[in-house]
């Protein structure tokens, strides 16, 4: 099973890699592996291929999960929808990134319960799709501006959003938001279907699941 990991794992790699060098030699992106439909054995198996950022769209399955992996230093992600009643739980698994934080209340309701503890975050972005969740494009910069000065415990590290399908608009208007906003670190843009094109309009973090394990 390792050897299967190892060769879809090279095969993503490689398209990673031509994809990155043709933004820039210097263009590093970082892959994200998304394993709600795996159990903890197969994110043990991609650890062991060099595989450690691992995002969970459900706090039970990050809970679940991450005791059962305790033993090994994986750079846990939250991506999900985040509900209020599940702050407390998710502030207590201390995930190192918290992706979709999608509007001022919950940065604001986040912001009461961690206290004088910290939390590295990114905005959620949404570029138009009325289904998805996340601040409005046009908003975007100034919500990220308003969280930063009012709720310092919540460090803002950048943006991610979920692309619109066959509509490659939506990573540049993503792009378009982290190039306007001078601190922004991460730009976490791209999944199975796309990640491809979310590098070439700028992606430094992808979000991949389904093509690690089909």
């Amino acid at each position: 099973m390792n050897l299967e990991f190892r060769d879809r794992f090279d095969e993503i790699l490689n398209r990673v890699e031509r994809r990155r060098k043709e933004v820039s030699l210097h263009h590093i992106v970082q892959i994200v592996a998304v394993t709600k439909y795996v159990d903890s054995d197969a994110i043990e198996k991609l650890y062991s291929i060099g595989q450690r950022a691992v995002g969970e769209n459900k706090i039970q399955d990050f809970e679940k999960k991450s005791k059962e992996l305790s033993n090994l230093p994986i750079q846990w992600h939250f991506i999900g929808n985040l509900q209020k009643n599940k702050i407390n739980k998710m502030l207590e698994l201390k995930p190192s990134l918290f992706q979709s934080l999608d509007s001022l209340e919950l940065a604001e309701a986040i912001s009461l319960r961690l206290g004088d503890r910290k939390l590295k975050a990114l905005l959620q972005i949404n570029t138009g799709d009325s289904k998805k969740s996340g601040v409005d494009f046009e908003k975007a910069k100034d919500t990220y501006s308003e969280i930063s000065e009012r709720f310092p415990n919540i460090e803002l590290q950048g943006v991610m959003s979920i692309g619109e399908k066959g509509d490659i608009s939506s990573f540049s208007k993503t792009r378009k938001v982290f190039d306007s906003i001078s601190e922004a670190k991460i730009c976490s843009m791209g999944m199975s279907g796309d990640f491809e094109e979310a590098i070439s309009e700028g992606s430094n973090m992808i979000r991949i699941g389904s093509v690690l394990f089909k």
